[in-house]
């Protein structure tokens, strides 16, 4: 018992380690309303991550590659919205969950089944990483915790009551994914998944949620809607959530991407003169723009440039791409 308590106490010396009990105010709203929530959560990094509105991504260890940039694509759109993205730092779609929310410079939970001090798998240490540094571990086993398979459930159960919904992306028809779900729609929290090939094993778990009552996703705005959010932000829905909504334009875009759209312009320019004109980062921007592109405010150009899109008559967005678009492909374009 000593050895357990002197883990803990190692762990909790570090800067950025905290225990957060249930009765302190910032202990995550929509967990504090879930019957049996852990008395204590112990978090690595950010607690004001825990605060706000997400969405928990889940799916397959072993995804197809197409289903690896879905989750990616998702993560880092619903990132640049405002949206935290929660996942469980398993390899596959978990990782490529987190690896979005990072690229978009937005905020990533990851919900551990063992102590925050024995990371699981390890080969995701740099991920754990980097998710402390922009976002929180959380755990509710304290510090020393191996992962043992019991742990998994109850940490399902932990990323669904967190979350305002689950997005499955690929799960096969006994995958563990399907247990999150099955636990945010037990706490009557919102159920999406990603429809795909019916000759895919990996899409037979996506099918049968959706043949439950899950919502069927094309698009991140099928998401956002379903949850209460404005087309590109809002406050969720839930009882008790933390509104994260910055600011809207006039034109119901965000500030961040009005600016860059006017940076834009109509004569084709590349990321370089974009960092320039608005003073964003470049990752910042290359994020973006892809957002800007998939909506069909811009569009490719030669020799890794943009210029604003046309527009159709009577005003509809022209998307130049689908939603689906790999982001590996836009970026080995640019």
């Amino acid at each position: 018992m000593s050895s357990a308590h002197d883990a803990q106490r190692r762990w909790l010396e570090h800067p950025g380690h905290h225990l957060l009990p249930c009765t302190d105010v910032r202990y995550p709203p929509l967990l504090a309303s879930v019957s049996g929530r852990p008395r204590m959560l112990y978090v690595g990094g950010s607690l004001a991550a825990l605060g706000k509105p997400q969405l928990a991504i889940v799916g397959s260890r072993n995804p197809t590659p197409q289903g690896r940039e879905i989750a990616r694509e998702f993560a880092a759109s619903l990132a640049l919205r405002g949206m935290a993205v929660a996942s469980g730092l398993a390899e596959g779609i978990d990782a490529a969950a987190h690896r979005g929310a990072l690229d978009a410079q937005g905020t990533t939970l990851a919900v551990l089944a063992s102590g925050l001090d024995v990371l699981y798998p390890p080969g995701n240490a740099q991920l754990a990483a980097a998710i402390e540094r922009g976002g929180a571990l959380v755990s509710e086993f304290p510090p020393g915790t191996p992962p043992r398979r019991a742990h998994f459930a109850r940490r399902n159960r932990l990323l669904a009551a967190l979350a305002c919904g689950t997005l499955v992306v690929e799960a096969a028809s006994r995958s563990g994914s399907l247990i999150t779900a099955r636990a945010a729609r037990t706490l009557g929290r919102r159920v999406f998944a990603i429809p795909g090939s019916i000759r895919s094993p990996l899409s037979r778990g996506c099918h049968e949620l959706i043949r439950q009552g899950a919502g069927l996703v094309e698009e991140v705005d099928d998401i956002l809607s379903a949850l209460g959010f404005s087309p590109l932000f809002g406050a969720c829905g839930e009882p008790g959530a933390r509104s994260a909504a910055p600011a809207l334009c006039g034109t119901g875009m965000d500030k961040g991407h009005k600016i860059l759209l006017d940076a834009v312009g109509f004569e084709a320019v590349d990321i370089d003169t974009l960092v320039v004109r608005t003073g964003f980062k470049a990752e910042a921007v290359s994020s973006m723009m892809l957002i800007l592109e998939l909506e069909g405010h811009v569009q490719a150009a030669p020799g890794g440039r943009y210029s604003r899109a046309n527009r159709r008559a009577g005003g509809e967005r022209e998307r130049s791409r689908s939603a689906h678009l790999s982001v590996r492909e836009l970026h080995e374009r640019r």
